[in-house]
C-alpha cells in the first residue's frame, strides 16, 4: 500500500530581524553573516508561540486539500519550545483544527528532528491500517541565549503535513534513521536557553548522522544522488547544508529550491519540513525529492519522496513559502528582545 504526503502548510511569523542588527550590539554583523551565510531571520510576534504556529500551519495543510478533520486519527505536535512543560501541544491543534474527539495525540521532541519523527509515526499508523489520516507537525519559537551564536539564526515558523494513503500528493517510497547518543546541544528543565558544544555541534553531530542516513536510505532503495530531482538537508545555518550535499553527491542546483535558511533562519523542528514543502511548491509529477533532517542528541531521519499528478491540483489552494517569506516587517534589537521574552523583570 502506497502512503505519503496527502497535503501540507506552513505558516511563518512576519517579523524579521537582519543579522546586521544583531551583530550591532553583540559582533561584527558582516563577518557572522557571511561565515553562517544567513542574511536575516523570522521573530514571533508578541502573542505567538510553538502552539499558535502548529495551528496556522495545520489550517493550511488541511485547506490545501480540503480534507474533513474529523478524518484525522493521530496528531504529533513535534517541537523543542513547547510553551507548557506539562499540557499538551497536539491536544490544542486539535481543538483548533475541529478534528473529532477520537483521534490520539502526544508532543514530541527530539531537538531539530521532531517534526520528521512525527511524519514517521503517523506512516506507521497509516500503514498499518489503524488510521485514515494523521497530522504531523513541526514548530518552534526556538531560542538562543544574547549574545550567543544561535542567536543569530535561532527563528519561528512552523510546517504540518497530513499522511494518509489516498489522494496522494507525494508519495513516501522508504524512510531511514541514524541514531546515537552525541551530547552536542542540550537544555535541562528549567533553563531558559540551550547549551552547546560549539564546532562539536558540526563533527560528530550534524555530518556524521545527516550522511548516516541518507547513505543508509540510498544503499537499502539503491539509489544515487543523480536519481533524484531535488534534495532538502536539515538547516541550521546555510553553510551546512552546502557542505553535507557535496559530501554526499548532490549539486546545489538539487538543494536551492529548499534553501530558505538564508531569509528566515533556522525554525528547528520545522527546518527540514519547510525545506521540503518549499521544494513541494515548485516540484512536478514523477519529480523525486530526497530529505534528511538532523536533531542533535543526536539523530537523522532521510525520506525518498516521489511527487503524484496531485500536486498541481492542491499546490495553490494554501500560502506557499515563498508567499510568507516576502513582505517582512524588520525590528531593531530592542524590539527583537521583547518579542522573543529576553527582558526580564
Amino acid at each position: 500500500m502506497a502512503k505519503g504526503i496527502v497535503s501540507y502548510g506552513v505558516y511563518i511569523p512576519r517579523f524579521r530581524i537582519r543579522l546586521e542588527e544583531i551583530a550591532r550590539v553583540w559582533g561584527d554583523g558582516e563577518e557572522i553573516s557571511e561565515g553562517l551565510r544567513v542574511l536575516e531571520k523570522s521573530v514571533p510576534d508578541l502573542d505567538e508561540d510553538a502552539v499558535t504556529i502548529a495551528v496556522e500551519a495545520a489550517r493550511n495543510a488541511i485547506d490545501r486539500c480540503g480534507a474533513d478533520p474529523k478524518r484525522i486519527g493521530a496528531i504529533y505536535a513535534g517541537s523543542e519550545s513547547h510553551p507548557y512543560a506539562v499540557k499538551p501541544t497536539a491536544t490544542i491543534v486539535g481543538q483548533a483544527v475541529s478534528s473529532s474527539s477520537s483521534f490520539t495525540a502526544a508532543d514530541f521532541e527530539f531537538a531539530c528532528k521532531a517534526g520528521t519523527a512525527a511524519v514517521q509515526a503517523c506512516l506507521g499508523l497509516v500503514g498499518s491500517g489503524l488510521i485514515d489520516l494523521g497530522l504531523a507537525i513541526g514548530a518552534d519559537v526556538s531560542q538562543g541565549a544574547p549574545g550567543d551564536m544561535l542567536e543569530y539564526t535561532a527563528a519561528a515558523g512552523g510546517a504540518a503535513y497530513l499522511i494518509g494513503s489516498q489522494e496522494l500528493a507525494a508519495e513516501i517510497e522508504d524512510t531511514y534513521s541514524f541514531t546515537t547518543d552525541t551530547p552536542d546541544f542540550w537544555r535541562r528543565e528549567g533553563m531558559p536557553y540551550p547549551e552547546h558544544g560549539g564546532r562539536f555541534t558540526g563533527e560528530p553531530a550534524y555530518f556524521k548522522h545527516v550522511t548516516g542516513a541518507a547513505r543508509g536510505l540510498m544503499k537499502r532503495l539503491g539509489t544515487v544522488p543523480e536519481d533524484y530531482d531535488y534534495a532538502v538537508f536539515h538547516q541550521p545555518n546555510g553553510k551546512f547544508p552546502l557542505r553535507v550535499s557535496r559530501m554526499l553527491g548532490f549539486s546545489k542546483k538539487q538543494i536551492e529550491p529548499g534553501l530558505i535558511v538564508p531569509l528566515i533562519g533556522n525554525t528547528y523542528s520545522a527546518s527540514c519540513l519547510i525545506g521540503l514543502a518549499a521544494t513541494l511548491d515548485v516540484a512536478r509529477p514523477d519529480e523525486r525529492i530526497f530529505v534528511t533532517s538532523f536533531g542533535s542528541g543526536a539523530g537523522s531521519d532521510a525520506f525518498s519522496i516521489r511527487v503524484t499528478d496531485r500536486i498541481d491540483e492542491i499546490r495553490c489552494r494554501a500560502p506557499s513559502v515563498r508567499d510568507y517569506i516576502g513582505g517582512g516587517v524588520y525590528l531593531d534589537y530592542a524590539m527583537y528582545a521583547r518579542h522573543k521574552g529576553k527582558l526580564r523583570v
